[in-house]
């Protein structure tokens, strides 16, 4: 396989994508925040100092999708359609999920800006959280799932066994 990032003589290099057809593109990505269970239902309850935190973490994931060319070197400018940050509550194991989706009409795919909004979004909550506790733990962040472009469809296998959600 070769690494795309790199030219011949080793150099990093961002990768030429004007030869390539204008498609429509989609990824998911997820990732899970464990915490404790004080701090659970503080979120739950909406009642955390610093404020709502998932309506925050909302729009810090979102903002994350939009600037991930500033944050990863080789990363192009995109013009974003959609961005969406959703949390699934699971009570039992006082994990929140925070699943992010992004859209964009164009010639390179939009993995790295849902990566980056699920990571901008379990930041933020951790964030918001850590003045009631600091053990909270970030986990299992991954793409789920991508369409379009020319390598075509791919759907993350499932986690292994021991994870539980």
């Amino acid at each position: 396989m070769e690494l795309t990032h790199f030219d011949q003589q080793g150099n990093a290099r961002m990768v030429d994508v004007s030869e390539k057809e204008i498609t429509s593109r989609t990824a998911v990505a997820e990732g899970i925040l464990e915490v404790n269970r004080e701090v659970f239902e503080a979120i739950r309850d909406k009642t955390v100092k610093k404020g709502d935190v998932l309506t925050v973490a909302q729009v810090a994931g979102i903002m994350g999708c939009k600037r991930t060319q500033d944050l990863i070197p080789m990363c192009h400018l995109l013009n974003l359609t959609h961005a969406s940050l959703t949390f699934e509550l699971l009570p039992e194991a006082c994990r929140i999920r925070a699943v992010c989706t992004v859209k964009t009409e164009g010639k390179t795919g939009v993995e790295m800006e849902a990566l980056t909004g699920v990571s901008t979004a379990l930041l933020t909550i951790y964030d918001m959280c850590k003045a009631i506790d600091r053990h909270m733990v970030i986990r299992e962040i991954h793409l789920r799932e991508k369409h379009g472009g020319k390598s075509g469809d791919f759907y993350n296998p499932e986690l292994p066994p021991d994870v539980s959600f």
